[in-house]
């Protein structure tokens, strides 16, 4: 479970006491971006993890792909799934074929992949950087702040297109010397799901061990 979903990792490290005193320009901006996907009745997206520490000279890209809808989401990640229905969490291994079940921390429903474009809400400062251009495209830069010191993160760097308030990609860095960056390579804005999309069906994967942690 140690490479288990960055991605819930950079919400979690973003979960923080309500913020004060922000910069309207970058508000206004993730304003924007927070209501193009909030719209969406769903989502999907494959996108590039990549893991640097330039002073321990690690570098490691991941492929992933994540489906949202709502309070849900089914994320693959490097031998590994989650699913999520809001109240059940399955986490697939597929090399040891085995899933875990859990039941949802409330507490967490905030951090997870669903909630990752209204996240900049709470508990930690933001301010706008630049505008820069890549790939042809204007992408303005916003960085946040935990307000939190305690906190392992101490900076996301969040990239938007400007033409119309996509994510681009953002970037964690840790106090560790760790830095995480997760590109999305591909997206697609209401995918088709239904009632069996974010549940585990054991039919499937064919003499899986079940640990039931709840």
């Amino acid at each position: 479970m140690k490479k288990t979903f960055s991605l819930l990792l950079l919400a979690a490290s973003l979960a923080l006491p309500a913020a004060a005193q922000q910069d309207p320009k970058a508000g206004k901006i993730l304003d924007q971006m927070s209501a193009k996907y909030q719209a969406l009745k769903a989502f999907q997206a494959n996108f590039t993890q990549t893991l640097e520490n330039p002073s321990a000279k690690v570098k490691q890209n991941i492929n992933g792909d994540i489906l949202v809808s709502g309070q849900k989401f089914r994320l693959k990640l490097s031998g590994q799934e989650v699913i999520n229905n809001g109240t059940t969490t399955w986490t697939y291994l597929k090399n040891e074929n085995e899933v875990n079940i859990s039941d949802s921390d409330p507490a967490m429903q905030e951090m997870s992949p669903s909630q990752i474009y209204t996240m900049y809400k709470k508990g930690y400062k933001y301010s706008y950087v630049q505008q820069v251009k890549e790939a042809g495209e204007d992408i303005d830069v916003i960085e946040l702040s935990p307000e939190n010191r305690q906190n392992d993160v101490f900076k996301v760097r969040l990239k938007v297109r400007k033409k119309d308030a996509s994510v681009k990609s953002w970037q964690m860095f840790k106090k560790n010397g760790n830095q995480y960056t997760f590109l999305i390579k591909k997206f697609q804005p209401n995918p088709p799901v239904d009632a069996n999309t974010f549940a585990f069906d054991k039919a499937k994967y064919k003499g899986v061990k079940v640990v039931d942690l709840r």
